[in-house]
């Protein structure tokens, strides 16, 4: 993987930053208007120039790229108060970043103050950048002539898990009761909704018609390292409470090429091993970014919490199962699952389950999952539409 290195080599063109720096260092006024006449961080070519004006002892930028230093230094231009670093950063990159600024010894870590582009998980919010090439994908965006499907709130007393289990439905906007509908089970459904922008997806596609109408069961984990490391509760919750109370409340298609699990990371793991432990009931699966960490050789290196998931990974390699028809894998190439994820591939195609994989310039975060829900539902549930996906 080539990206954020060095600035570029000699015989590039002259960068915006180089023109500013080269006569020698800029007085206050240049620098007000050179900050003044572009927005950051600034991209040319596969150049991305970020700066950060204001005093310090050291400024670094912290990225989330497996695989790179995640502590990337900037040089401040002598006698001023500018800092800047530029980097080269592959086309169609999509990076999650914070600035660390770090003063008599303490580094605080801050969203970049001059780019506007944020992106928001459970623990907070992120700067963004975008490298030439990517953008936002229209159909994630609201769009007035989109017609809404809703969302019910529901509580299930299950027995599996033992305690009160939240369950979200969603319908679509032409959900007419005398009609059959595919069932997509979305683990993280809250997070799903709160950070990849679930609701504004389902309705855009399914009003193109790139998707077929469906219904969407939203789950709401209470501890998820726990229920969805390989979990046989979780499994019993979904597959023998879930499905009936589903079921009796709503017109599903009873075939299991009518019903995905879907979930990013240990989500993922959660999907793939519920079909597992409950074969010919679910068709289709939806994984995103899995967890599947798996030893071949001494201690697991990811920590406790991925004991269960190891001992789940290492039997699934040892005797691989069809446990689908059809089964839709992504992963950030910028994410240290990569491995895992592309070794996944051949394992399920192996038990002639029919796998599309698609990686991305992007790493382990909610929009990254969000980008490539088109590609897989649009192939799992294809409209009339979505067939040209095939």
């Amino acid at each position: 993987m080539s990206a954020l290195y060095a600035e570029p080599g000699p015989g590039a063109p002259r960068l915006a930053i180089r023109r500013l720096l080269d006569p020698g260092p800029p007085g206050s006024a240049e620098i007000d208007a050179f900050l003044a006449q572009h927005a950051f961080p600034l991209i040319e070519g596969m150049s991305v120039t970020f700066v950060w004006r204001g005093e310090a002892d050291a400024v670094r930028l912290r990225h989330f790229i497996y695989g790179l230093p995640a502590s990337q230094a900037f040089a401040r231009v002598e006698g001023t108060d500018l800092w800047h670093l530029t980097l080269e950063l592959p086309d169609r990159s999509r990076v999650e970043y914070k600035l660390e600024i770090e003063r008599a010894g303490h580094g605080e870590w801050i969203e970049d103050p001059r780019n506007p582009f944020r992106a928001h998980d459970p623990f907070g919010a992120n700067s963004v950048v975008h490298a030439r090439g990517y953008e936002v994908p229209a159909w994630t965006r609201p769009d007035p002539e989109t017609r809404p499907g809703t969302i019910e709130d529901h509580v299930i007393k299950s027995r599996a898990l033992g305690r009160n289990a939240r369950v979200g439905v969603y319908l679509p906007a032409r959900f007419r009761p005398g009609r059959r509908y595919p069932l997509l089970v979305v683990h993280d459904g809250g997070d799903y909704l709160a950070y990849s922008g679930l609701k504004t997806v389902l309705d855009n596609l399914i009003h193109r018609v790139e998707v077929a109408d469906l219904i969407v069961a939203l789950t709401y984990p209470e501890n998820r390292l726990v229920e969805y490391a390989d979990h046989e509760p979780h499994a019993r919750f979904l597959t023998q409470e879930v499905l009936p109370w589903l079921s009796e409340r709503w017109p599903l298609t009873d075939a299991p090429a009518a019903r995905c699990l879907m979930g990013a990371s240990f989500g993922a793991v959660a999907s793939l091993s519920t079909a597992w432990r409950y074969p010919e009931t679910y068709g289709r699966l939806l994984l995103q970014s899995g967890s599947f960490a798996f030893s071949d050789i001494g201690p697991n290196p990811r920590g406790p919490a991925f004991a269960p998931i190891v001992r789940f990974m290492n039997e699934f390699r040892d005797r691989p199962a069809r446990v689908a028809e059809r089964v839709f894998v992504s992963c950030g190439q910028y994410e240290s699952l990569i491995y895992e994820n592309r070794s996944l591939v051949p394992l399920l195609q192996s038990t002639g389950m029919e796998v599309r994989f698609v990686e991305a310039r992007d790493g382990h975060n909610w929009e990254n999952w969000r980008d490539r829900l088109r590609a897989g539902l649009s192939w799992l549930f294809p409209g009339p539409i979505g067939m040209i996906y095939e």
